[in-house]
């Protein structure tokens, strides 16, 4: 049977970089004494430098850029839906005319 995954807090992350970042130790170090594996912490440590403050949007909190994404995927829907509601009607109207 295949284990949970286990799930870190984005404070935990940013934590554990700081321990290789600033107090100087190794990651090898750093990643024992957390009980992860160093190449978790090294990914951390690459996403952190990349992205800064928005590294770990954690769930439910999205980048503003998938916020947007997420907003217009919705709209886009609603306005298919108003378009095919609008053809039906045309089409119906049309055919009453005739």
């Amino acid at each position: 049977m295949a284990r949970a995954r286990r799930t870190y807090t984005p404070e935990f992350k940013t934590e554990a970089v700081k321990l290789v970042t600033e107090q100087g130790c190794s990651v090898a170090e750093a990643a024992r004494s957390l009980g992860i594996h160093e190449t978790l912490l090294r990914s951390w440590k690459q996403v952190l430098q990349a992205k800064g403050e928005q590294a770990f949007p954690g769930r439910g909190k999205l980048s503003p850029f998938e916020e947007e994404n997420r907003r217009l995927r919705a709209e886009n829907k609603r306005l298919l839906a108003e378009r095919d509601i609008l053809k039906k009607a045309a089409a119906f109207f049309a055919r009453e005319a005739t």
